[in-house]
């Protein structure tokens, strides 16, 4: 796992003691040797539990956890699957608009407001900032992406993706207006 960090200082997950010698994190098992013929000649084999030790959890609400969050080797502290964050409140989907951000979306939510006056409606929208777990790598702008709240993860991220949906739009993605 040491290979796999990109950050400046180690990283690890919480609640996993990496010098517990049944959790080898991210280190193979040493090979073990095991006598199987009469003539006393041995022959080495790995040993069979060679999966190393990680943390993921099931947020609920009938949301799947990604596989790369259970098999992959990134550690993210705010993401819902793998981290410390209870995902409560609000769930929303819209569409992601921009990903220039490290580990942050920007979605847009548009909804039809109702003008009394004149009996009618006008569209409107918002841009609701949210984080995106190394989990879901393939994220691209056009993307209809479903979020949940959680507690305040920065000034102005309130919200974790929770899925994602390859999605088609020809043209601008950011003047697109869907209602879901």
């Amino acid at each position: 796992m040491a290979d796999t960090q990109t950050e400046k200082f180690f990283q690890k997950q919480r609640g996993l003691n990496l010098f517990d010698p049944r959790h080898l994190h991210g280190v193979e098992q040493p090979t073990r040797t095991v006598r199987v013929r009469r003539d006393n000649t041995t022959t080495k084999r790995k040993a069979k539990h060679m999966r190393s030790v990680r943390y993921f959890k099931n947020v609920g609400l009938g949301f799947n956890t990604p596989a790369d969050a259970i098999q992959g080797t990134y550690v993210d502290k705010k993401c819902p699957f793998t981290g410390d964050v209870a995902i409560r409140g609000r769930i929303i989907k819209g569409m992601c608009i921009s990903t220039k951000m490290n580990r942050t979306i920007v979605m847009r939510r548009d909804y039809l407001h109702y003008i009394r006056k004149y009996q009618r409606y006008e569209k409107r929208h918002r841009n609701i900032s949210a984080h995106c777990s190394p989990a879901f790598k393939r994220i691209k702008e056009g993307d209809i992406v479903t979020i949940g709240q959680c507690r305040p993860l920065s000034k102005t991220v309130r919200f974790n993706v929770l899925k994602v949906q390859s999605n088609t739009i020809f043209g601008s993605v950011k003047k697109q207006f869907m209602l879901f």
